[in-house]
């Protein structure tokens, strides 16, 4: 066996029924092939990637609460701390039923690549807890929120670990955590992102990472002699990352059609009205298929997915391996010539395969999503310097950073004969900081 089969053999051992980690890793020790056979006796001796794929610290607790009824409920906590070469681990928190340790590993290795890319200091971490916030009372979510952070604030802090929000976490939820954080430490500081604009929060963050989608996505296709201007796309989910990415990509011209969640999809075809999306899922927190009774010329379809509607570029936004080998040919046969994800993961390996066999463009998420904990980094700064930037400040901060991946990513993939290919380009490019910062600071 290769050094390369090696190493998946023993991430498989280690870490049994754990499919979403194994994958995740597979996919980046593929694309690492050509550096790793040009480094394999440095690397081998120094275990290089048996330390890259093991987490330096992975924390499981127990959260107990009070619903509304005065029942105890107790869920599990997660908190992967994977890697810390570049800076304090940094990644966000996700409140879902499907939270597991195979996702949080998934996740948080993932986001170890990710955070490398935006040339930030910061190392790679995920974290979160298998609760389901939605129908849940504004009090049981503060009771829960509070109960988590009891147990989690032990290992976090503005110099260690900056957790932030993801699927389930949003402004609400951070605001709870920072408040029980604040209460149990009396330390006023930047120790979550994502805070509220009045308590050290940045402007620009809740836009960043569909923003960011957006713009990386743009250099792209305008390295292809494409654009999104004029362009149909189509966008899967209705939460923040999908939200601000259909708000992006309509300001640069494209027409959005879809949004969806996890019970179906809206096709509006005469584009995606965000302001009606923001209500229903920011402030009431309903179901996408009330869009149709807000927008009459809509339709919804209970059960599927948007990626049975023609288009040209596709922006995955919602969950991992939403995108399969099916929904990837429908995607081929209506004419989409480009998918960037916004979710982490959200495409599986066989349709992300397929897709680059046909000669789609694809931005896998490490790259394209990088945008929320880019500007996360630049809160970070911010709280650490005391001051508030401008929202147009930070988003050209943003759209640079977005520069720099795409500049960083097709490099990468043109060094190693594979051009192209922004799956190994953007694995490599991150896979080289991350090393490199390993070696200099020795076997640790």
């Amino acid at each position: 066996m290769s050094y390369l089969s090696d190493v998946m053999q023993m991430v498989r051992e280690m870490n049994p029924a754990e499919p979403e980690f194994h994958q995740a890793v597979k996919e980046v020790l593929d694309s690492l092939a050509p550096v790793v056979k040009k480094h394999e006796k440095e690397y081998k001796a120094n275990k290089v990637l048996e330390r890259l794929v093991e987490p330096e610290r992975s924390i499981s607790f127990r959260v107990p609460w009070v619903d509304d009824k005065g029942k105890v409920q107790v869920n599990r906590g997660f908190r992967v701390q994977f890697n810390s070469a570049l800076g304090p681990y940094k990644g966000g928190l996700r409140f879902h039923p499907s939270v597991n340790r195979s996702s949080m590993n998934f996740l948080a290795f993932e986001q170890t690549f990710k955070n490398a890319l935006t040339g930030q200091p910061i190392g790679g971490g995920k974290g979160g807890s298998n609760f389901n916030p939605k129908g849940k009372s504004d009090r049981e979510v503060m009771a829960f929120c509070q109960s988590f952070m009891t147990e989690l604030h032990k290992y976090i802090g503005p110099n260690e670990d900056v957790p932030a929000g993801d699927i389930g976490v949003g402004g609400r939820e951070i605001g709870f955590l920072y408040g029980q954080y604040k209460r149990l430490t009396n330390q006023y500081e930047g120790v979550l992102t994502g805070k509220g604009l009045l308590w050290g929060g940045s402007l620009c963050r809740t836009e960043a990472t569909g923003y960011g989608v957006c713009y990386l996505c743009e250099d792209m296709l305008n390295a292809h002699g494409k654009s999104l201007e004029g362009a149909t796309v189509v966008v899967s989910g209705s939460g923040n990352v999908a939200t601000y990415a259909v708000q992006k990509a309509q300001q640069m011209g494209a027409k959005v059609v879809t949004v969806s969640d996890s019970n179906g999809y809206v096709y509006d075809p005469d584009g995606i009205k965000v302001d009606v999306v923001k209500e229903i899922k920011e402030v009431r927190r309903g179901r996408i298929s009330e869009y149709v009774k807000m927008v009459p010329t809509a339709s919804y379809r209970d059960g599927k997915k948007v990626w049975e509607v023609p288009c040209d570029v596709a922006l995955p936004c919602a969950i991992q391996n939403e995108l399969d080998l099916d929904d990837a040919m429908d995607l081929v046969s209506g004419g989409c010539f480009a998918v960037t994800e916004g979710a982490n993961m959200p495409t599986t390996r066989e349709a992300t395969d397929y897709l680059q066999r046909k000669g789609v463009l694809f931005m896998p998420g490490k790259a394209s999503n990088a945008g929320g904990v880019a500007v996360s980094a630049l809160e970070m700064s911010q709280n650490s310097m005391r001051l508030r930037r401008s929202f147009d400040d930070v988003d050209r901060d943003l759209k640079n950073i977005m520069d720099g991946i795409w500049t960083q990513v097709s490099t990468a993939s043109a060094d190693y004969g594979m051009e192209g290919n922004y799956v190994a380009g953007a694995n490599i490019a991150g896979f080289r900081k991350v090393v490199k910062a390993m070696r200099e600071q020795g076997f640790v």
